[in-house]
């Protein structure tokens, strides 16, 4: 089994379709995806629908970003149900503030001086996935700044002028939701801003996988948390977390190494605690 179980689309921050999703993993003859989305779970069925018939598995997924002592933790859903209520409502809660966020980040521009097209904004990055990232790619574009990090420099990062907080769950809420849709909950990259110091902390709270194969992750350090999660009886997992050719770090869907085993033991999961979904 060759799996890739992190990817996104053009329903978060990706610039890729489901469709064309599925299409790179079946060129690359992929029997595994995910599609896990930010904060959003609209592009699952698309992508269920384009691998019908093609021996393709789409896993039901989703990458909910929290925030925990005011660094990001990033938690993973895999076989959520995508038409849970309680989820959907979380997960509308989290895009609407995403783009009241981007208003009042346009907002402080203005006051400096800096006047963007915010309507063309949002036609561009579609409401639901609306962040900092695509304010950068505007002020670019307008020829506010010479490149999106220099955005980042001047305006956009955490204390900088236009800077503002972002709304977010915590990350025992985000395991919550994901245990109240059916789903198993993943901490995802948790080398990424230390989130690891959080898995004991998050097991006792229904945390039942580790991200350990990713593209941040160095051989090495996929090898420690593999052993962190064999020692504490954790799942798991891996990806590329790929946001398309065209994303902020382009890395290609399939291009993490992830084992067959971790594919097969998260079927298994699936099995016994979903065997009226499980394929």
């Amino acid at each position: 089994m060759a799996v890739d179980l992190h990817i996104h689309s053009i329903f978060s921050d990706g610039t890729l379709t489901p469709e064309q999703i599925v299409g790179v993993a079946l060129a690359k003859d992929l029997t595994a995806i995910a599609l896990a989305d930010h904060d959003s779970v609209g592009g699952v069925a698309s992508a269920d629908q384009a691998a019908a018939g093609s021996g393709l598995l789409v896993l039901p997924a989703v990458e909910i970003s929290t925030t925990r002592a005011g660094a990001d933790v990033h938690i993973l859903g895999y076989f959520i149900d995508a038409q849970d209520a309680h989820l959907l409502e979380k997960l509308r809660v989290i895009r609407q503030a995403r783009l009241q966020r981007a208003r009042e980040i346009a907002d402080k521009l203005a006051k400096l001086g800096i006047v963007i097209d915010f309507e063309k904004l949002v036609e561009e990055s579609g409401p639901d996935s609306l962040g900092r990232p695509h304010i950068a790619t505007r002020l670019v574009k307008e020829g506010h700044t010479s490149t999106a990090r220099e955005a980042f420099a001047s305006y956009l990062g955490r204390g900088r002028a236009a800077y503002v907080e972002r709304y977010r769950l915590t990350p025992v809420e985000a395991i919550e939701s994901v245990i109240a849709a059916g789903g198993l909950p993943v901490l995802a990259h948790p080398r990424v801003d230390g989130a690891e110091r959080w898995i004991d902390e998050l097991m006792n709270h229904g945390l039942q996988g580790l991200e350990a194969y990713h593209v941040v992750h160095s051989p090495a350090q996929a090898r420690h948390y593999v052993s962190v999660a064999e020692q504490r009886g954790l799942l798991v997992t891996g990806g590329s977390d790929s946001h398309g050719p065209e994303g902020p770090v382009p890395v290609e869907i399939g291009a993490v190494d992830v084992p067959d085993e971790s594919a097969q033991r998260l079927l298994e999961w699936a099995q016994r605690h979903q065997p009226a979904g499980a394929k």
